[in-house]
């Protein structure tokens, strides 16, 4: 739950080399703690995954919980759920751009930290980037740098979409 850096600097090669628990983010240098997940976020979060997952195959996509991206030669971030087109080449460390990255608020992420999150997600070329607060039960559509609040995620020239209403349903139903 900590979001302060973790103020050390490690040679990315024994950050590449390092398992850490739970994983960190890379960042110039500075290991950089996330925020694990409290129980609304796991849930919000599980039900992302099983949405996109139930269609993986239909929209050809494939969907990854916290796989580690590098953004840059300096730079690596961990997704809370990476959507990529089924066809991206699998690798230990992704270094193709996500079609969608989501990001699922926790108590302890502030405004700052995650917009400095979405705008390296710009930087690096993905084109859609969601950001949903567990708690409101609310998604915000960040993929141009503002915060653009949405019931229904889409991308454009796909079947691909998330809709906030049903998400919740089947959480509500999965956890009644």
């Amino acid at each position: 739950m900590a979001t302060a850096p973790l103020a050390q600097h490690v040679p990315l090669e024994t950050y590449l080399h390092t398992s850490y628990e739970p994983d960190v983010e890379y960042i110039e240098g500075e290991l950089e703690e996330r925020n694990v997940g409290e129980y609304e976020q796991n849930i919000v979060q599980r039900g992302i995954l099983f949405w996109f997952f139930r269609r993986d195959k239909e929209w050809g996509i494939r969907t990854l919980q916290e796989q580690r991206t590098r953004l840059g030669p300096s730079r690596y971030r961990i997704p809370d759920i990476s959507v990529f087109p089924r066809n991206t080449p699998v690798e230990t460390v992704f270094t193709s751009p996500q079609m969608i990255a989501i990001e699922i608020l926790s108590p302890d992420d502030s405004h700052s930290r995650m917009q400095a999150r979405i705008e390296d997600f710009i930087r690096f070329g993905v084109k859609n980037i969601w950001v949903i607060d567990p708690v409101l039960r609310a998604g915000w559509d960040c993929s141009t740098g503002s915060w653009i609040r949405q019931e229904r995620f889409s991308v454009k020239d796909t079947e691909i979409y998330l809709d906030m209403a049903e998400l919740f349903l089947e959480i509500d139903q999965a956890e009644a």
